[in-house]
């Protein structure tokens, strides 16, 4: 197998996946985040490293709007079509064209509820929902529109499936914990549902960069055909184990984002990769609980893919 055929067949339980699938992900500078340049960028990544899945990062935010004052606002947001996203959808275009053949390939999708923080600020954003949800709703809307109009163009560029990346249902966000399912699960899953039907692998990614989680069980029936997520609900760890017969999907995760991945050595790496190896589900991706510092040493990164790619069960 290849590393295209190796990660599909994660998917299929009867399939046997001859070595552990790994990926890490990180955010380049800045001159790297649209067009060829962020094509090369990617490129040399995943050589580098020797990861098994290409994941383009997505860099383009929605416009901030400073008039954004009280919820009655969030119908002034605009419609955003292709053309906004044309350097994004560049890099998906060349990266689809050199790498699809020997990876799967996959684009970072952040939630709606995530880019309608970009726009006002998510403090903002969490308060309007909190006073007015069906009034923030219209905003939400529009939003949704727009990234479908992204998603949409990704998918015939020929991505094989999104990273799609949820938040909005963290322990304490909000003190009604309706919100959630009112203004922000509605629109997670018309993207979601979208790309669930059009594309082959999609990673379900429940994000906890904000704050952390008590419960997973609003995202248990989201879509995709991966899970990545943290492994702490409050006070308790999940074993990876867990998470799989949770999400009910193979997993992808183990290691965490900052500490020895980000600070260690390629020895301390190398053991912390294989104490999760040891501990993994039967079909597993090794990888982080999200996407770690831009800082950190690419070396570490093989350090930890090489390990996963030589680990004996």
């Amino acid at each position: 197998m290849n590393k295209r055929e190796a990660v599909l067949s994660l998917l299929d339980a009867n399939q046997h996946t001859p070595y552990i699938p790994a990926a890490f992900f990180l955010h380049f500078p800045a001159e790297f985040h649209e067009g060829q340049a962020a094509v090369e960028k990617h490129i040399e990544f995943f050589r580098y490293t020797g990861m098994d899945l290409v994941k383009i990062q997505y860099e383009r935010s929605f416009p901030a709007m400073a008039d954004i004052q009280k919820p009655e606002d969030w119908g002034k947001v605009p419609r955003l079509d292709a053309s906004y996203f044309e350097g994004q959808l560049k890099a998906v275009e060349g990266l689809v064209k050199a790498l699809k053949d020997e990876a799967v390939v996959i684009v970072t999708l952040y939630s709606p509820f995530m880019c309608a923080g970009q726009i006002a600020g998510r403090e903002v954003l969490d308060r309007h929902l909190q006073q007015d949800p069906d009034a923030v709703k219209k905003g939400m809307e529009i939003v949704t529109e727009s990234l479908l109009s992204f998603v949409r163009a990704c998918i015939k560029l020929g991505v094989d499936g999104f990273y799609a990346s949820t938040q909005g249902g963290e322990a304490g966000r909000f003190d009604d914990a309706s919100i959630f399912d009112i203004a922000i699960k509605p629109y997670d899953l018309t993207i979601m549902n979208e790309i669930n039907d059009a594309c082959p692998f999609n990673i379900l990614h429940v994000c906890d960069y904000v704050q952390g989680y008590d419960d997973f069980t609003r995202f248990v029936d989201y879509p995709g055909d991966v899970v990545n997520s943290p492994l702490h609900l409050g006070e308790k760890k999940l074993s990876m184990v867990e998470a799989a017969e949770m999400f009910g999907r193979p997993y992808m995760g183990g290691l965490e984002r900052l500490g020895i991945m980000a600070k260690g050595t390629t020895e301390q790496v190398r053991q912390a990769a294989e104490a999760v190896l040891s501990a993994a589900p039967e079909q597993f991706i090794l990888g982080a609980d999200c996407t770690v510092p831009s800082d950190t040493p690419w070396e570490n990164l093989k350090t930890a893919i090489d390990t996963a790619h030589q680990w004996n069960r």
